[in-house]
């Protein structure tokens, strides 16, 4: 669990502080596995778009309710992705579950009935991976996504929907004093057990199937959306939380996405990796 291109670096455990924390700025939306896998058409409908929607199949209102999103946060949402938005809404509307990462939980650590941290021990397993540098963070990772989504779409050498994981996560990478992210993030997704004897390889060249070491995880959950300085903040929180830090503080962290990131109360982690 600890690729060169896709290094895992990161930990959580469970801080309601997490929605911003101080407060400071407004969350940003992004468009991400979660949040097109529990669209429907009721949300559609709520849109304001419903008089065009009625005119266009399934497909197309799909892809135009999430370029309509996308513009507000400088992300293009091209043509060819109406196809993977459609599989998942599809695919993921009461009739299949996701699949979570099994681990083993080792220690978890609290304080006055706040879960400080959690330590886990995560099985080697194949990830598919990508990384991204766009202008911001956000951009990176909405693009990302948007690559790993046509990968689970059939895009890949057996031609069939892959299923959906959690969490999907994503490397972030930091300066040498931890206060600067950059724009460009590693997106991965973890590939369902029944896949992991033979992962199905990806068409687009820029995404890379790899196997992650076995490994121990510091997790520290928090709520709430992921734009850079709430990730910066939470970071810190699990470093000053961390009986041991220099363990885990070097260059890169992991944030771990649970849940669509539109809802009000997002699930999300932050994970560092136990260094030998």
């Amino acid at each position: 669990m600890d690729p060169g291109g896709c290094r895992l670096n990161g930990g959580g455990g469970s801080d309601s502080q997490g929605n911003g924390s101080d407060g400071s700025r407004a969350p940003i939306g992004m468009i991400t596995l979660e949040a097109l896998e529990s669209f429907s058409e009721d949300q559609l409908s709520d849109s304001g778009e419903e008089g065009q929607a009625l005119e266009e199949d399934e497909s197309n209102r799909l892809l135009h309710y999430w370029q309509d999103v996308a513009r507000g946060h400088q992300v293009e949402v091209p043509r060819d992705m109406a196809e993977p938005i459609h599989q998942l809404t599809t695919n993921n509307e009461g009739t299949q579950d996701r699949e979570s990462i099994p681990f083993t939980l080792i220690t978890r650590k609290e304080k006055c009935e706040e879960v400080l941290y959690e330590k886990r021990h995560y099985e080697k397993a194949y990830w598919a991976c990508i990384t991204v540098c766009e202008k911001t963070y956000e951009q990176s990772i909405c693009y990302g996504f948007m690559k790993l989504m046509k990968y689970i779409c059939q895009q890949n050498s057996t031609g069939s929907y892959l299923g959906l994981t959690i969490p999907i996560v994503t490397v972030v990478r930091m300066d040498d004093v931890h206060h600067t992210m950059s724009s460009a993030v590693t997106v991965a997704y973890h590939l369902p057990t029944h896949l992991q004897a033979q992962p199905p390889q990806p068409y687009d060249t820029d995404i890379v199937v790899e196997e992650w070491a076995a490994t121990i995880v510091y997790t520290r959950a928090f709520t709430g959306p992921t734009n850079e300085e709430i990730i910066l903040y939470q970071i810190n929180r699990l470093a000053e939380v961390l009986d041991s830090p220099e363990i885990s503080m070097n260059g890169s962290f992991m944030v771990a996405g649970y849940t669509n990131p539109a809802a009000p109360n997002q699930q999300n982690e932050i994970w560092f990796i136990e260094r030998s």
